[in-house]
């Protein structure tokens, strides 16, 4: 009698468990999408815009050109570098938390997963 109540007890929990990871597994589908979304576009501010390389140069070639005095010796002789590029600290701090949050939600999907695999050689 006591063997069949915890049976059925230890039944219900294990289809409890298994419904709430199922539901944190949805949840963290639908995180972890939305966060590559924004990781996708937030990462493109801890790279140098090429268009700014492209803008130093030509501003280069501009001054070259619209120069006559300037020697060919002495274009060659120095040769023209853009900035280096830097990544602002406020970009490098978010893309920092979001990727961080990207590992924790797909740690909380793994984590689920291991669970339902559990329940159900619990269950049978």
């Amino acid at each position: 009698m006591y063997i069949k109540m915890t049976e059925e007890e230890d039944n219900t929990m294990a289809h409890r468990w298994q419904k709430d990871a199922d539901g944190i597994l949805i949840f963290t589908g639908l995180f972890s999408a939305a966060l590559a979304a924004l990781v996708a576009v937030s990462v493109q501010d801890l790279k140098p815009n090429s268009q700014d390389t492209s803008a130093f140069f030509l501003a280069n070639i501009y001054k070259l050109l619209a120069d006559p005095n300037v020697s060919r010796e002495s274009i060659l002789a120095t040769p023209a570098q853009p900035p280096t590029f830097s990544p602002p600290k406020s970009a490098v701090w978010v893309n920092s938390l979001w990727f961080l949050s990207l590992v924790i939600s797909l740690t909380c999907a793994l984590l689920a997963t291991m669970l339902q695999q559990w329940v159900h050689r619990y269950v049978t």
